[in-house]
């Protein structure tokens, strides 16, 4: 037991119950008693105890690689995320900033690739980036499942010994890559919006809004390998397309037992849309409380189909059940940076604005002056959303000829 109580000297004074954050200590029969589905192991009921009643060893961790073992760690690698057999556009994206980064290391960038059929998107891949792929293909894979696309990659760091890892922070990434971390015994930093490589130490520093987004925090791996981040779609840019860059394709396969999983796929149903998508989009219109009800999107699908825009929400719209998740913009919804992104009775919390503020141009609509979308709104409109939205639609048709 890496923590208990030495009857012959506790008196049940009491005084490592108050010392327990967690409420884990009860004092029965006039001897303290543990409860280890609550202790964590801080160690503050040590000190407390005037008698040395306490007895805690906390276990060493083995698993810290030494120096020479870090040094054997090399290149820049990138989970290549695909749908049906497509590349995800994060994947594109990943793959510019991780050249960016390998400028400043001296060393490659690999792209893990998985899946079934994938013949012809390798050489896209090499043009955008990768100097290498990893590519693991067999029918049992031509779908995303957790446990042997983790399996695969799990092998694979193993094996090649990445220095970084990147990962989309997708619904898939998110997925997964938490998955690998715990099992190659690493840290992973999620949801980054940049990547930098300190220049002294050459270690990844990976940064994300903390505090509902109100600090940016730079967190730092120094002691594990490989560094492990998920990155937002959209905050990254992908590298133009190059033709003449030439890559090497390592081909990998493994026992098909590593491709079992727990969980069967019974299908896959792509969400009906009559608009463009989110997180392809140009234009956005974007609505939040301020809209009243669901009925009154109409309005906004109305401005976005004559502007070949998607429609998006806040967090507020989607609690209430006005617009579907997948329609949400914010910290805890897609991070879009569109060209132009018109948010109409959206009153601009931090969450909302972390998620659509790298927008070229923001237009706010809100009968409120004080909103705090105006803070980072380009262009401003006060007013009532329900005659301007209609009013601008108007008169783009006019403009538009739609």
């Amino acid at each position: 037991m890496p923590i208990q109580i030495i009857i012959e000297k506790c008196t049940g004074c009491s005084l490592c119950v108050k010392a327990c954050p967690f409420d884990a200590i009860r004092v029965m029969d006039k001897k303290a008693v543990i409860d280890l589905n609550k202790c964590n192991l801080c160690g503050a009921c040590v000190p407390a105890c005037k008698f040395k009643a306490v007895l805690l060893e906390k276990p060493q961790n083995t698993a810290v690689p030494c120096a020479e073992e870090l040094k054997s760690y090399k290149g820049i690698w990138v989970f290549i995320e695909q749908k049906k057999g497509k590349v995800q556009p994060v994947a594109y994206e990943l793959l510019g900033k991780a050249q960016e980064l390998a400028r400043s290391l001296n060393c490659q960038v690999s792209g893990v690739f998985i899946g079934h059929g994938l013949q012809d998107q390798l050489d896209e891949l090499i043009w955008h980036g990768a100097d290498n792929i990893y590519l693991v293909e067999a029918p049992e894979l031509a779908n995303f499942q957790d446990e042997p696309y983790t399996n695969v990659i799990v092998e694979l760091i193993r094996k090649y010994k990445p220095e970084i890892f990147l990962c989309g922070a997708t619904a898939i990434g998110r997925s997964l890559i938490s998955r690998v971390a715990i099992q190659i015994k690493t840290g992973l930093t999620a949801d980054c919006t940049a990547l930098d490589i300190d220049p002294e130490r050459k270690i990844l520093l990976q940064t994300r809004p903390a505090f509902g987004g109100n600090i940016m925090a730079t967190i730092i791996s120094p002691n594990y390998r490989p560094q492990m981040a998920t990155v937002r779609h959209k905050v990254m840019q992908p590298m133009q397309p190059d033709k003449h860059r030439k890559g090497k394709i390592i081909r990998e396969s493994f026992d098909p037992a590593l491709y079992a999983s727990r969980t069967r796929l019974l299908d896959i149903i792509e969400e009906v849309e009559s608009l463009i998508n989110l997180a392809e989009a140009d234009i956005i219109v974007s609505g939040g409380r301020g809209m009243g009800g669901p009925e009154n999107f109409k309005l906004l699908e109305e401005l976005a189909h004559v502007l070949d825009a998607a429609v998006g929400s806040s967090r507020a719209a989607v609690d209430a059940g006005w617009m579907p998740y997948s329609h949400q913009v914010g910290q805890t919804g897609r991070t879009v940076a569109p060209k132009i992104y018109i948010a109409c009775g959206i009153s601009g919390q931090i969450q909302h604005l972390v998620g659509m503020q790298s927008s070229k141009i923001i237009i706010a609509i809100n009968k409120d002056p004080d909103a705090p979308i105006f803070k980072v709104a380009t262009y401003g409109i006060v007013g009532d959303l329900f005659q301007i939205v209609p009013a601008l639609t108007k008169k783009f048709k006019e403009v538009l000829r739609k």
